[in-house]
């Protein structure tokens, strides 16, 4: 604790670094005139102490000033670890606590940055490098080119698609740049039209929908909206078992429409819930990877969701499976 931090604002710590240094100056010239010393001697005796004095009680407005240079130095060589101590209450102060706020934004924005960068990277090579040993296969007459080696180097460039298609609209999302075009829209028709997409590779398991009341309506822009529930649709659909059922249900409720993705799958830990909302996140890592998952569709769904001003968030069910939840607008806000 420095010998101002109490006080709230840099106008009463200047005020009293000039009393104390009036009154350290009237002191020693009252000290020096009943002493009887040589007056100038007492006057530069008098400023000499004043000038120390306001020294030490400035000092604790300006070294956080002196940190915060101090720290943005190192944080333009990348170290985002440095803090600066903001015990005041005054504007320095806090001055000091939005910089050391602005520091940990920034280091957990570089953090995703480098795993954005280490996941991009990982998702790219592993199909560039099935295809690579396919094609290499081809050409040194290791392999014939037949059906089935064709069908696999086509999931590896659909999934190379995919990637690129999803990275591309998350980069739109966090930038803006896709501005929405809400309407008023009928949530059975859409609802219906991602499950027939989603049931086209999806034969071993059911999809079912249920909209109450049939006639049910959202604001919002459909479009995104579809995006949001195929998402939802293709990762319960993956993570169900052979021959199960993935339910997809619309109600009206409290002022919103409430979209439920139902699966019957191994669902999501507790510690997962929210990372799974995470850019490149999986919960189930190894399984993810090899059936084309790319963590990304969750995020997405969340950003579409955000800029609808709706909310979405995962749930278990009993005794296995996963529910999606989707909070949309039911009108204009």
């Amino acid at each position: 604790m420095r010998p101002l931090d109490r006080l709230p604002s840099i106008k009463l710590k200047l005020g009293a670094i000039i009393v104390a240094a009036v009154g350290m100056s009237t002191f020693v010239i009252a000290v020096g005139v009943k002493l009887r010393l040589w007056p100038y001697l007492t006057v530069a005796l008098a400023g000499v102490l004043a000038l120390v004095m306001v020294q030490v009680l400035a000092r604790g407005m300006t070294s956080p000033l002196g940190e915060m240079a101090v720290a943005a130095r190192a944080m333009a060589r990348g170290d985002y670890g440095r803090r600066v101590t903001a015990s005041s209450r005054d504007e320095v102060g806090e001055l000091a606590r939005a910089f050391n706020q602005m520091a940990a934004e920034l280091g957990e924005v570089d953090r995703v940055r480098r795993d954005l960068v280490a996941n991009v990277s990982h998702e790219l090579r592993t199909p560039i490098s099935a295809l690579q040993a396919v094609l290499e296969n081809l050409l040194d007459g290791v392999s014939e080119p037949d059906p089935d080696t064709f069908r696999t180097m086509l999931a590896q460039v659909q999934r190379l698609g995919r990637l690129v298609s999803q990275l591309l609209d998350l980069s739109r999302l966090e930038s803006g740049a896709v501005p929405l075009q809400p309407v008023r829209f009928g949530v059975g028709p859409l609802l219906q039209q991602a499950a027939d997409e989603v049931r086209l590779g999806s034969e071993p398991v059911e999809v079912a929908v249920d909209v109450r009341p049939p006639a049910l309506e959202a604001y919002g822009d459909p479009e995104r909206v579809h995006q949001v529930v195929a998402n939802l649709l293709e990762n319960a659909v993956r993570h169900s078992p052979p021959g199960g059922r993935v339910d997809v249900a619309a109600v009206r409720e409290n002022g919103h429409v409430r979209i439920e993705v139902n699966d019957q799958g191994p669902g999501i830990a507790p510690d997962d819930m929210e990372r799974v909302f995470e850019r490149f996140y999986r919960a189930d890592a190894a399984r993810a990877a090899s059936d084309g998952g790319s963590g990304l569709g969750l995020s997405i769904a969340r950003w579409i969701v955000d800029l609808h001003g709706g909310r979405i968030h995962a749930d278990n069910r009993r005794p296995k499976g996963c529910r999606m939840v989707v909070e949309l607008p039911e009108r204009p806000r």
